[in-house]
């Protein structure tokens, strides 16, 4: 799977209020040095927070005025934040596991350096340690490049651990001058509250259905209309959400997950031993599976038939993945012990 990263992503569609907000800050002279962009996972906050940092660093104090918000993908200053290499930009997100950052190493030293492509296939360490949080001090610290602004952009806050957490605060309570922090979040209601009361807030929305079908015609012209209506369907406004279904068969588990659901206890066990077998061996289906079957009770939640029983169950769906890490469940065996819930609830609501 290729998908266009936030860094190189020059597009964004959905979020016209929350970008309106922002500019009349900065027209006004009230930009605040801290904002905390929110909302779901997949609906554009990395993407609308590197816009935010291109348009300010393609700034200078004669330019105000007249700033273009959309910074042209051939400009050197979109060049420069893609590849890590404006001296006013700092992007800060969790490093790669160590055995995966010895291969980021070497792969540097035989002259060979790996595409975003296979730096998508590495794995990540579970946090933001705090080491890479003092590093903002040390970048803040140095006198910015043409006295420009100094933007400091961390996705997402939600992977700090505690003492990382810690140390952004004693940042954001004496912030350089001319510097921004730009801080994603997609679960701001756990974050310290010391945190989030000295941020601007930026609440995105989820996308709408056009809005989702637009940008998957865009991202994935490979699909068929029937294929996308499916898709916006069961995305929830994600447009992450989305392109990570159409390129993991995301509509067809979909439907085999339909037909196990809505069959009750006649469900056919032979398939739903298929699907949980499959899930068991893959961690992105595993996950993909959950989310699915979640946005599947979700639907039939909202139908009003039973709600309370299913919600029960959807509650159990949410709680599965922890139990299966935490107490080293099998992952085929909690599957299908979801499957007996919901058919037992959806045979006696029958």
């Amino acid at each position: 799977m290729s998908l266009i990263l936030p860094k190189d992503n020059p597009y964004l569609l959905g979020h016209s209020q929350a970008e309106k907000l922002f500019l009349d800050t900065f027209k006004n002279n009230a930009l605040h040095h801290a904002w905390l962009i929110t909302g779901d996972k997949g609906i554009g906050k990395a993407t609308f927070a590197y816009k935010i940092a291109r348009f300010l660093l393609s700034l200078d104090d004669e330019q105000k005025s007249s700033a273009q918000w959309d910074v042209l993908p051939s400009s050197s200053v979109f060049k420069q934040i893609s590849n890590g290499s404006h001296p006013n930009f700092l992007a800060v997100e969790r490093d790669y596991i160590e055995a995966d950052k010895k291969k980021i190493i070497k792969a540097i030293k035989d002259g060979e350096p790996l595409d975003d492509d296979s730096l998508q296939d590495l794995k990540k360490s579970a946090v933001i340690k705090v080491d890479e949080i003092r590093e903002i001090n040390s970048f803040l610290s140095k006198k910015s490049f043409n006295g420009g602004w100094r933007v400091v952009l961390i996705d997402s806050i939600d992977e700090l651990n505690t003492a990382g957490a810690n140390a952004l605060l004693k940042i954001l309570e004496e912030p350089p001058e001319k510097s921004i922090l730009l801080l994603i979040s997609h679960q701001p209601s756990k974050l310290l509250p010391t945190i989030t009361s000295r941020c601007a807030k930026l609440a995105l929305d989820r996308l709408s259905p056009q809005d989702v079908g637009s940008l998957l015609r865009r991202y994935a012209p490979h699909l068929t209309e029937d294929e996308i209506k499916d898709l916006v369907t069961i995305s929830s406004g994600s447009i992450g959400k989305a392109l990570n279904n159409a390129f993991n068969q995301g509509v067809n588990l979909y439907h085999r997950l339909q037909n196990i659901v809505y069959a009750g206890t006649n469900f056919d066990i032979t398939e739903a031993l298929d699907l949980a077998q499959l899930a068991s061996g893959d961690e992105d289906i595993w996950r993909l599976i959950l989310d699915l079957l979640r946005q599947l009770l979700a639907d039939m939640i909202k139908s009003g038939d039973n709600a309370d029983a299913l919600y029960d169950v959807y509650a159990a769906v949410l709680k599965t993945d922890s139990e299966v890490v935490g107490l080293n469940m099998d992952k085929k065996q909690a599957l299908i012990n979801l499957f007996y819930q919901i058919a037992t609830v959806v045979s006696h609501d029958c």
